[in-house]
């Protein structure tokens, strides 16, 4: 079973329609100098890969002149690996954009894109200074990031017979169950959305209370 409630960014997801550049509604950054180069962490809300590419994609049109704009994103709960991406954007392989792709994972954080544009300074840092910089500054960045408790719910899609109206009515409050569709046929159908922790417990209760008569047709958790 998911987990019940996550923590996000506390911004708005970005997508075509995101001012540009991105205001602070949907973009925290940070900046750090490290040996004379500028490097600029930028943190957005992203739960897909598309909304993860349309702020890479802004940050790096408002920084065409900088000399690197590396990237990772995590964009399903934390520290899961479905949907995730990285570019080191021309710096030497994996010192860029697999560090940040680390603390994005190994964070508490779900629904998550980093960019790091950096600024040539003049003092070459090499590799190991480079996965120190870049990993640094995403750290910095997601220890003082804005977040907000995201719930997750599940919709679970049901048939009764209109002598288990009642009960079902009786035991939606216990589980925070909300109907958002019903239709009356020969049987009524219901859609119902309810935190994703009390899921299971629900679906249990309903059968055991209706013998059975309360069949389960569909279950999916929802995704934004």
């Amino acid at each position: 079973m998911a987990n019940a409630t996550y923590k996000i960014p506390q911004l708005k997801r970005c997508d075509e329609k995101s001012p540009f550049p991105l205001s602070s509604e949907y973009c925290f950054r940070i900046r750090e100098e490290i040996k004379k180069s500028i490097f600029i962490v930028s943190i957005g809300h992203a739960n897909t890969k598309e909304s993860a590419k349309i702020f890479i994609d802004k940050i790096s049109q408002e920084f065409p002149d900088a000399t690197h704009n590396c990237y990772a994103f995590a964009v399903g709960a934390p520290k899961d690996t479905a949907q995730i991406g990285q570019s080191d954007n021309g710096e030497p392989h994996g010192t860029a954009g697999k560090p940040m792709l680390n603390i994005l994972l190994h964070s508490d954080i779900g629904e998550v894109v980093a960019v790091v544009t950096r600024y040539f300074g003049g003092i070459k840092l090499g590799t190991g200074g480079l996965v120190k910089a870049y990993q640094g500054a995403v750290a910095h960045a997601m220890e003082i990031l804005p977040c907000t408790d995201k719930m997750v719910y599940a919709r679970i899609t049901l048939c009764c017979d209109y002598e288990h109206i009642n009960l079902l009515h009786y035991h939606l409050p216990a589980y925070q169950a909300k109907i958002v569709q019903e239709e009356f046929l020969n049987r009524i159908t219901y859609t119902l959305e309810l935190p994703v922790q009390q899921n299971d417990t629900f679906i249990q209760t309903v059968k055991n209370a209706s013998n059975g008569k309360i069949q389960i047709k569909n279950q999916i958790i929802l995704d934004s």
